[in-house]
């Protein structure tokens, strides 16, 4: 496993997470990282991106404002800051280490996949 996600749990409305993905492999040091979303029934959706030296970042309109993406590419780490979480940003989600140094929302921009780690915002 080269990406791993961490920081799920169950969280009341209004609350806050902290995902992490670690690369284990030092595969994204040079490659822009995006954090995605699946819902059950639902199709996989970008939440967040981050480039290579966290020089810029993008936001799905739905978490602007709520969410904060950061990397520590010593620690070979991108972080996702959840705050003010909804219902609706219940899902699994994914780190994704892309194939340039740039990162994006189209999900054939990534190589490299993390295992998902299960969020739950309780109303």
């Amino acid at each position: 496993v080269q990406l791993q996600a961490s920081g799920g749990g169950l969280v009341q409305a209004g609350g806050s997470l902290r995902l992490s993905c670690k690369d284990s492999r030092r595969t994204f040091t040079n490659n822009g990282v995006g954090w995605f979303r699946q819902a059950p029934g639902k199709e996989r959706e970008f939440v967040a991106g981050i480039s290579w030296n966290g020089g810029s970042t993008d936001y799905a309109d739905s978490v602007k404002g709520r969410f904060t993406i950061s990397r520590d590419n010593a620690k070979n780490t991108v972080d996702l800051q959840m705050n003010s979480l909804k219902p609706e940003d219940t899902a699994s989600y994914y780190c994704a280490s892309s194939f340039r140094a740039t990162s994006g929302r189209s999900a054939s921009l990534y190589r490299y996949w993390g295992q998902g780690t299960l969020v739950t915002v309780s109303s």
